[in-house]
């Protein structure tokens, strides 16, 4: 019918066809026959598929004309010369069939090959920029597993929302995973702060939205990533980063990135706050909306995120495909390795975040005390220690002294005094070099095997400051060769970086004893206090307010012992606080007496109140020795107490149930 329609002369039985007279028409007949055949099948294709039909058909059936014009051709010479088809005739045409067949099989074949091969690139190629990703999720400890959930949420809204285009998905799905690349040049403590960032610290923050895109413009990417990756963080208003776009100058992409971004952020745990349900995180997406975000973005979100949610059995720190694909195109077999470099990674992150605490956690003028204990926490974060020891060196008795204790058997460990160059420690502090899984025994004697959990191996290393031996840092494992080569590079650089701090400690220590003992030695003491009261007692005959306030000074649980003095300061706010009249005296090493003439019990208390008031002022966490101790405060008045010494510094004791602990600073007063 259609090659009648396009002028072909009837055929008839009665013999051969003039071909002129039918090469126009039969061109004709067959292009139509063609797209007829192929569109329906290519516009079927494009529904199910949802794909552009023009592109299915390009891509799948353009080739197939040179097969549908060499049927026609050979169907021309059939009509043309003959209409009596014998076997002989067959013995011709048939050769020239197959080899139209089979010249289209192996064309068709080369396209399938090539096709399979482009496939593989692009899977190697993904696979790659996953990897990456990876590792730069694994320097993030915060935002660790973040890209591959945002991966999900950005690709799922983009289909969502009817963005078709193949390119621009597969823009946003790697996308997704390099936002974060400029975060190489965002130093980690910054990434890792545990708080709100400073001004100039945001300043800092910023910069990895261009510096990722710098990055990323040198990779030739087939469709538009950097666009996506630079303005992620652009706002809807135009007071984003890093160029201020409003609206829709902003890329789909970004604008699709950046809410999966904040909602990810906001439903995921961190430091400085717990996450936050889908409802709340939900809230402030709806409060952005139209500032920050794009409103039909935002709405479409707020639809599907059920829908589009990441799996809960998705890989939140690695992704098996891209390491699978990427290991076997580079020819690493599966049993030879493991996800061991993320770690790595990550590990290092944490040592390198430590270490920069530890720097400024130890800032300013500390005492010895608060040095150790600094210096012990953060060295058990980094090493599997079940007890941390630091040995402080007493130059004048050429001894190690144990000064702090964090850990198992901490008890054990206090007064212990080992003299340099015997046992582990003392042989540590003499030669100066570390020693690694020895028997505690070596360094504790026959304690050691008492212990239970046993202590089965100890790393000991000097802390050698400007002017020579500090000290030494010890630490003891229940585990059997528990300390790597790792961990020895680890306490050797704590040690190292904290030399010249704990020196100038041991020295402002040493300084603070002094004045102490000074102020100590020049207070009454418990028999002048005595001989005191019971004179004022004597002249009053019991009817003149008199009132006591006794003052102890004793470690918290778990604290240490030797803080168990009224330091200097501690000394002076105690002094500031008192009255014209008031007298202090030294009852014990650790425990003070202030007499009060002419006072009642209400009196008594008030001035209690003044004198906690100045030692939390004068004394805080991270600059007094006293910070490990707790200050306890009881009053006693005559004649209601007693009118002997013993009755009132007995009913003063026993009201010392409540203490003002220095080691939280003014929000401890009880």
């Amino acid at each position: 019918m259609f090659y009648g329609v396009w002028g072909g002369q009837p055929l008839s039985n009665s013999g051969p066809v003039e071909i002129g007279g039918m090469i126009t028409p039969l061109i004709l007949f067959t292009v139509t026959y063609f797209l007829l055949n192929s569109w329906l099948i290519a516009v079927a294709i494009s529904f199910e598929k949802q794909l552009s039909p023009l592109g299915v058909w390009r891509d799948n059936f353009a080739r197939l004309s040179l097969n549908y014009f060499g049927g026609a051709s050979v169907a021309a010479l059939l009509v043309t010369y003959t209409r009596n088809i014998d076997v002989a005739y067959l013995a011709f045409v048939l050769p020239l069939l197959a080899v139209l067949y089979f010249t289209f099989a192996t064309s068709l074949g080369r396209v399938e090959d090539a096709n399979k091969h482009l496939s593989e690139l692009n899977s190697l190629y993904m696979s790659t920029i996953e990897t990456l990703a990876m590792a730069i999720d694994a320097k993030d400890q915060i935002t660790h597993g973040h890209i591959r959930r945002v991966q999900q949420y950005a690709t799922g809204l983009a289909r969502a929302i009817g963005v078709s285009d193949s390119a621009q998905i597969k823009a946003i799905e790697a996308a997704s995973l390099l936002h974060d690349m400029g975060k190489l040049a965002v130093p980690e403590y910054i990434l890792n702060k545990p708080g709100s960032l400073t001004p100039a610290e945001f300043e800092k923050m910023k910069l990895h939205a261009s510096v990722g895109a710098d990055i990323l413009s040198a990779i030739d990417f087939p469709y538009p990533v950097v666009p996506i990756v630079r303005h992620h963080h652009e706002s809807w208003d135009g007071s984003g980063y890093p160029d201020g776009l409003t609206g829709s100058q902003i890329p789909i992409g970004a604008r699709i990135l950046a809410v999966v971004d904040c909602f990810d952020a906001l439903t995921s745990d961190r430091p400085y706050r717990p996450r936050l349900s889908d409802s709340e995180a939900i809230d402030i997406l709806m409060d952005r909306r139209g500032k920050m975000y794009d409103p039909l973005v935002v709405d479409a979100f707020i639809q599907v995120h059920k829908q589009i949610a990441p799996s809960n059995n998705v890989d939140q720190t690695s992704s098996p495909r891209s390491l699978s694909v990427w290991k076997s195109a580079v020819g690493f077999s599966e049993a030879a390795s493991s996800d061991a470099p993320l770690d790595d990674i990550s590990a290092s992150t944490e040592e390198t975040l430590a270490l920069y605490q530890l720097a400024h956690a130890l800032a300013g003028d500390l005492h010895f005390d608060d040095v150790t204990r600094i210096v012990l926490s953060q060295t058990r974060r980094l090493v599997p220690a079940s007890t941390a020891v630091f040995f402080g060196y007493d130059e004048d008795a050429d001894e190690l002294v144990c000064a702090r204790v964090l850990g198992e058997h901490a008890a054990q460990f206090q007064g212990l005094r080992i003299p340099r160059g015997q046992r582990l420690s003392g042989w540590v502090a003499a030669s100066e070099r570390t020693i690694v899984n020895s028997d505690p025994v070596l360094d504790l004697g026959e304690v050691a095997r008492t212990m239970r959990p046993r202590l089965r191996s100890c790393l000991s290393t000097p802390v050698i400051g400007g002017t020579g031996l500090a000290g030494v840092l010890t630490l003891y494992s229940t585990q059997v060769e528990a300390f790597a080569e790792d961990h020895r590079r680890i306490v050797e650089a704590i040690a190292r970086h904290v030399a010249q701090t704990v020196r100038r400690a041991m020295d402002s220590s040493r300084t603070d004893s002094s004045v102490r003992d000074q102020q100590l030695a020049g207070l009454p003491n418990r028999h002048q206090l005595q001989r005191f009261i019971q004179a004022e007692l004597s002249s009053s005959r019991g009817h003149v307010g008199l009132s006591l306030i006794f003052v102890s000074i004793r470690p918290r649980a778990g604290g240490n012992a030797a803080v168990a003095r009224p330091s200097a300061r501690v000394l002076d706010a105690i002094k500031g606080s008192l009255r014209d009249g008031d007298i202090l005296f030294r009852y014990s090493d650790s425990d003070l007496v202030v007499l009060l003439t002419n006072t009642d019990s209400n009196g008594a208390v008030n001035v209690v109140s003044s004198m906690s008031a100045h030692i939390v002022g004068e004394t805080q966490p991270d600059d007094d020795p006293t910070q490990d101790a707790t200050v306890s405060f009881g009053t006693a008045s005559a004649p209601a107490d007693g009118t002997s010494v013993e009755s009132l510094l007995g009913a003063a004791r026993s009201r010392q149930h409540r203490g003002l602990d220095l080691s939280s600073g003014p929000n401890s007063v009880h």
